[in-house]
């Protein structure tokens, strides 16, 4: 299979196949505009792999394709990344799964699934009602209490622990971007969630995190709920990632009207 260069115009206007998997795949849109490693799809359009420099791929293939068309692709790009050392590989489960071995192969690197993803999109806007607080940007004097709720976010999501100080230049990326919201209790910070990417058909929602003190009391629910409806009144379908081993996290974007995009696979090269 021949692969070519893939361009955010392409994206704009893609193969029909594609535009039933969007939600799923929206990073596709914020990889090909940024600081791209590789970019490559077929010339019809049906496979798409996109790396950021120093970042997992991802990987969509068309679920028209036949299983030798799927091979194909794969292995086309397989022998494009040989020598490259990929970190990991993000697709559908199947496709996740079938690259991990093809690439394995002919790299020798070995591979461990790191995380399992359902990919939301919200259709339709459920207002959230009797939670205390109130909802506002954040800005540069909450610098502070950002940073520690990356630090939490970072353990909660990742499992991996770092310091406050670590990420206030993340969190000051994050407030200088201008699409960082917290939610308001009593003059205190108690949740946080970011609109990180907005392409032609969707925004991606993340960084969802309320610290433990302050959990169980609505404030991500009403906070997700009114960022939800910030979008649709872009125009733009709302749209985020949950872990699915945090039955709660899912739960809560169900409630709010989220429904499910099809999994994402994780997989990490080593």
């Amino acid at each position: 299979m021949t692969l070519i260069e893939l361009l955010p115009d392409d994206l704009a206007r893609p193969h029909p196949s594609f535009l039933r998997d969007e939600a799923a795949y929206q990073l596709f849109h914020a990889i090909t505009q940024g600081d791209c490693a590789h970019r490559w799809k077929s010339k019809d359009g049906r496979v798409m792999f996109a790396q950021s420099t120093g970042y997992k791929g991802w990987l969509w293939l068309s679920q028209e394709l036949t299983e030798k068309e799927r091979a194909e692709g794969i292995a086309a790009i397989c022998t494009l990344l040989e020598k490259d050392r990929l970190p990991g590989i993000l697709s559908d489960p199947e496709t996740a799964d079938q690259f991990s071995h093809t690439y394995s192969a002919m790299s020798g690197m070995s591979s461990s699934i790191e995380m399992r993803m359902e990919a939301y999109a919200c259709p339709t806007v459920r207002p959230v009602e009797n939670v205390a607080g109130q909802m506002r940007s954040a800005d540069r004097q909450d610098a502070r209490v950002i940073a520690e709720f990356l630090a939490g976010f970072s353990e909660d999501a990742y499992g991996y622990t770092v310091t406050a100080e670590s990420q206030l230049p993340g969190a000051e990326r994050l407030m200088d971007a201008g699409h960082l919201y917290l939610w308001i209790n009593e003059g205190i910070p108690v949740s946080m969630a970011n609109i990180a990417h907005r392409s032609p058909r969707h925004a991606r929602i993340n960084a969802v995190y309320t610290p433990r003190e302050h959990r169980k009391q609505g404030f991500a629910s009403a906070l997700v709920g009114e960022i939800t409806g910030k979008v649709w009144k872009e125009g733009l379908t709302p749209m985020l990632y949950a872990d699915l081993s945090n039955p709660h996290s899912n739960g809560v974007y169900r409630s709010l009207g989220y429904r499910e995009q099809g999994q994402i696979t994780d997989i990490r090269f080593y």
